[in-house]
């Protein structure tokens, strides 16, 4: 079993890295989330991992995080869910969101991942009860987003920002503002 790499980034293909260990390149496939927080080409690079065999390939999946792995690892435990899908939704939400959304039994946000429909999340939910998200309290989280602050905290995503900064924005907005208001108000906060 390989369990952490550390080496030199030389390939970014998203979602594969090459990571060169003392002269033996590694193949690491890595959620979007560990993927934005990688160094340049030529930095040095530590990452866990979860090594999978099957018959016809030995595949390498990287994270940079152990909450990223054990939420990997549960998802890929339930039937119907393979290593492509689990970094699927983990690209698509944090571990964070995911035990959130666990949690609360909130099928609505695992929908928004691409890949994963109505069944799939209701299974994932039902499968991850208790295993995920069940000792972290949901204050831990801060307090529970509106669909207009998960999707503004999306749109400066997908804009380019980070998760950190977009959440920081997100503070900052009145809690009852509108999507499209609330986007306006937190570009101008980050531009600051």
């Amino acid at each position: 079993m390989i369990g952490k790499l550390t080496g030199t980034l030389l390939e970014k293909n998203p979602p594969q890295i090459v990571i060169d260990c003392h002269g033996v390149g590694y193949e690491v496939d890595v959620p979007m989330s560990t993927f934005y927080n990688l160094p340049a080409l030529g930095g040095k690079v530590a990452l866990l991992t979860h090594f999978v065999v099957r018959e016809d390939a030995q595949l390498l999946y990287g994270f940079g995080s152990a909450p990223e792995r054990e939420a990997f690892r549960q998802l890929v435990k339930i039937s119907g869910i393979g290593p492509r899908t689990a970094l699927s939704v983990l690209s698509g939400m944090s571990v964070g969101d995911l035990a959130q959304a666990v949690t609360a039994q909130d099928a609505g946000r695992i929908i928004k991942v691409p890949g994963i429909g109505k069944k799939t999340a209701e299974r994932l939910l039902l499968e991850l009860k208790g295993k995920l998200g069940a000792d972290l309290p949901l204050s831990g989280f801060g307090p529970a987003r509106s669909d207009a602050q998960s999707d503004i905290q999306q749109a400066l995503m997908a804009l380019g920002y980070n998760e950190k900064d977009a959440a920081a924005a997100l503070k900052a907005l009145p809690v009852d503002v509108g999507v499209s208001e609330g986007i306006k108000l937190a570009l101008k906060a980050l531009t600051k």
